[in-house]
């Protein structure tokens, strides 16, 4: 199977380093990619946001099987076009992608499904958000209704900080806060059977003890020992499958990564938000623990085989990921800095390039992740923070904290 991966981040690079094990996978492309999937797949410059292109080279590089990383190029309808070019593909529709695309539709469709959800509203003036954060009081939540890069929401307790942020988005929802820690949920689906894959956490704020500004993910660990049993199974049967439904009933079947992000509430499982594909940095942590083939798993819910498709198979242990920053992030970063330790095995590249002369350097905002597995945590930890010590970078950030309270089973 020829697999063309679209996307230039950690999760494209996750995705190939798996794809790159399975033994059905013969030939890997990625396009752009990054420095760090260069290592494994073929590279191919594409501007991942044009359909046209993304489908005329995937018929280009005989690709038997797309996979399509990042939100945009799904919003913006790559996965519509490349199987209207006749090639499989693991993506949503554009129509499906509007759960991740539009946070209003994801809030309408679990209304309609009878999804456990924080109550809402859809504001699109200051009038509107400023009864809206009245209503549900401090501590205040409020999303861009649009694409973000995982940086469209504010949780503050200061009101003027809430207006401003609602002000510089446009359209926003406000929300009522949901207590407790938060829970990633990935589902694969083919528009009608379910396979979810191991529980995830991770840490959004940029400083240790959850401080400072939310970012795109500063880490993350797999699997959480703290969950009751069966809460898999109950997120499926209240969250997934009700949801799935409901995109049917649309008319808009939701077939690829359905990522349910949870918080676990006094009042129980509550979905934050939804996404149409894997999340990053859990990305790293999941995958790294899968232990089926990842390229047949994909494929089957491309092409709606997941009834046929074996049980899925996991490692033991656990997985921890953390996630090195470029200096001034989450806020304009620092391009362009030399990066050493990065070809080490278990670093993923995020925002990375190589420049003509060999050198690694900064690309992004989250520049490196180091991913390592353990027999328990506390092992997965140390392992990743030993890789962490030994990357270079100028101004580079971390957190220290990643799965630190779940080791110590806090």
């Amino acid at each position: 199977m020829r697999v063309l991966v679209v996307g230039s981040g950690a999760r494209e690079h996750a995705l190939c380093l798996a794809l790159a094990a399975d033994p059905t996978v013969t030939a890997l492309i990625c396009a752009p990619g990054n420095a760090g999937t260069a290592a494994v797949a073929e590279q191919r410059g594409v501007d991942a946001l044009d359909p046209g292109a993304v489908a005329a080279l995937a018929t280009d590089v005989r690709a038997d099987l797309v996979v399509v990383g990042p939100e945009a190029p799904l919003v913006a309808g790559v996965a519509d076009a490349v199987r209207a070019a006749g090639v499989d593909c693991f993506g949503p529709s554009a129509a499906a992608a509007r759960l991740e695309g539009s946070k209003a539709f994801a809030k309408e469709v679990m209304a309609a499904a009878g999804v456990p959800t924080a109550r809402a509203r859809v504001c699109a003036d200051r009038a509107d958000v400023a009864a809206a954060l009245d209503a549900f009081g401090p501590p205040y939540v409020v999303k861009d209704d649009g694409l973000a890069a995982g940086k469209g929401v504010v949780v503050t307790t200061d009101r003027a900080e809430a207006l401003a942020h609602a002000a510089a988005c446009g359209r926003v929802v406000v929300e009522e806060y949901l207590d407790g820690p938060e829970v990633s949920v990935f589902c694969i689906t083919d528009g009608t059977v379910i396979r979810p894959l191991l529980p995830a956490q991770d840490f959004k704020r940029i400083g240790d003890g959850d401080t400072g500004p939310n970012t795109g993910g500063m880490g993350a660990y797999a699997p959480l020992p703290w969950l009751p049993a069966g809460f898999v199974e109950e997120i499926v049967a209240t969250v997934a499958e009700p949801t799935v439904r409901e995109m049917t009933a649309r008319g808009t079947p939701f077939a690829g990564l359905l990522y349910i992000g949870l918080a676990i509430t006094s009042a129980g499982p509550r979905v934050v938000e939804f996404n149409a594909r894997f999340g990053d940095p859990e990305t790293q942590v999941v995958l790294a623990l899968l232990d089926s083939p990842l390229g047949a798993l994909l494929q089957a819910a491309a092409t709606g085989g997941l009834a046929q498709h074996p049980p899925l198979r996991w490692r033991p242990g656990a997985a921890v990921t953390v996630v090195v920053a470029a200096a001034g992030y989450p806020g304009t970063p620092r391009l362009g800095d030399v990066l050493t330790g990065a070809e080490a095995a278990g670093v993923i590249h995020a925002g990375t390039r190589r420049r003509d002369d060999g050198a690694i350097v900064s690309a992004g905002g989250r520049v490196v992740s180091a991913t390592a597995t353990g027999a328990d945590l506390a092992a997965a930890r140390e392992r990743a923070y030993e890789l962490i010590a030994g990357i270079g970078l100028a101004g580079a950030q971390h957190r220290t904290d990643i799965a630190l309270a779940a080791a110590r089973a806090r």
